[in-house]
């Protein structure tokens, strides 16, 4: 399998905003699943909450890193 490594700055640069966009999505979602676990907002573990929903944002960069769909490669070219 060849990796291609990209040198575009610009690339990168919106590379890290989708992924840390699609991050924080993840986690605000991540919180808002496990307090509505609860029965009552008193029962919330809220230190599990906070690092299950910080864990699910470091998942989701490292799975960015396969790509996105929303930042395309630059030709050849451009790099």
């Amino acid at each position: 399998m060849k990796v291609k490594l990209v040198k575009n700055r610009d690339y990168w640069i919106t590379w890290a905003k989708a992924a840390g966009i699609r991050a924080v999505k993840t986690i605000a979602q991540t919180a808002v699943g496990a307090i509505g676990a609860s029965a009552a907002l008193g029962d919330v573990n809220w230190p599990l909450m906070a690092s299950t929903a910080v864990l699910s944002g470091i998942v989701s960069l490292l799975t960015s890193i396969a790509g996105l769909p929303e930042v395309t490669m630059p030709e050849e070219g451009e790099e």
